[in-house]
């Protein structure tokens, strides 16, 4: 997939050395980036070297690399002279899923008490039945990806 409306992809840009980035780790997968618009001192994006817009266009050996980078980030940041309480970790996938540059990036970033940052949701119930009928759609789904013996967890 492109980037919409044909505008350059700034992740493509800073992975082929077009554009600045800090970068406090890359490998021959993904290269980690600092935001610089970060929500805390320490807020990095493991960005895939290939461009891929979303989950659905990145492969599974990439995407776990991502999030295998993204666990040893979390643990970085714990060691680090960064101040670290907690972490987070956090994929936007779509534009309705809040993701603001088309190139998927997970984003790794410490937490500390006061500091600001909240996810605002409301929750919704849902009954047991209803949680059966999406739990059946997924595992449709999932058996659709990866045919195999059907596993109920």
């Amino acid at each position: 997939m492109g980037v919409p409306d044909g505008l350059p992809c700034v992740f493509c840009d800073i992975v082929a050395g077009r554009a600045e980035a800090s970068v406090p780790y890359e490998d021959e997968a993904v290269v980690v980036i600092m935001d610089i618009h970060p929500v805390a001192p320490g807020d990095a994006l493991v960005v895939p070297r290939a461009h891929a817009v979303g989950l659905e266009d990145l492969d599974e050996e990439t995407s776990t690399r991502m999030w295998r980078i993204g666990h040893r980030l979390a643990r970085a940041l714990r060691l680090s002279r960064l101040r670290c309480e907690g972490v987070n970790v956090f994929l936007a996938d779509g534009e309705a899923a809040c993701q603001q540059v088309f190139h998927v990036h997970l984003h790794v970033f410490p937490r500390h008490r006061g500091d600001g940052f909240r996810l605002q949701v409301d929750p919704i119930s849902r009954e047991r039945r209803l949680l059966d009928q999406d739990a059946s759609a997924l595992r449709a789904a999932l058996y659709a990806l990866c045919p195999g013996p059907p596993s109920t967890g």
